[in-house]
């Protein structure tokens, strides 16, 4: 069977392509959120998945659970996802989704994983060097790891950037086993 990202990306490009036309970007990536966080909980796995439940109950339960949270765009959604049994690509949709808004909005999360918290100028100057070299608005998240040692880990997107101390010390035993 093709993986996720190969039966996902269709959905995402039609719900992106839609929220363009619409203009409704932010709205969109909250409905597919909200959409596959609540696909994901263990109950309604077992509902969509149900041999004994015709697309329509699956469907309906999706969107009765989800009701706050959607208009007709997110239910047609649900409904066409249940035709094709296709509600285990919830996740991907959204993470593919989320990729196309960035990407449109030159917008990248910055995730920062260091020994030690980061103080705001130096998250400040981080956050504007990456600006610089990745041409896009930057929002850092940082966290604290303190199997690290010492040092950072940058990831942006698909780029990943190891300044940690575990990793140079692991490539330092590598070298040295050689």
């Amino acid at each position: 069977m093709a993986d996720l990202t190969t039966l996902a990306r269709p959905y995402a490009k039609a719900a992106f392509k839609l929220a363009q036309e619409q203009q409704t970007m932010d709205q969109w990536s909250a409905m597919i959120n909200v959409l596959s966080v609540v696909s994901q909980h263990e109950k309604i796995r077992q509902v969509l998945a149900s041999p004994n439940l015709t697309v329509e109950q699956q469907a309906q339960t999706l969107i009765d659970v989800c009701a706050d949270d959607l208009d007709e765009s997110g239910i047609n959604l649900v409904k066409v996802l249940a035709e094709n049994k296709r509600f285990v690509l919830l996740p991907e949709i959204s993470r593919l989704f989320d990729a196309l808004k960035a990407e449109a909005e030159k917008t990248v999360n910055v995730e920062i994983t260091s020994v030690v918290s980061l103080d705001s100028a130096l998250e400040k100057q981080l956050a504007e060097a990456l600006k610089n070299k990745l041409n896009r608005t930057v929002t850092i998240n940082s966290t604290i790891d303190k199997n690290l040692i010492g040092g950072a880990i940058i990831r942006a997107g698909d780029t990943v950037i190891d300044r940690s101390l575990r990793s140079r010390l692991a490539k330092l035993a590598e070298v040295m086993h050689s």
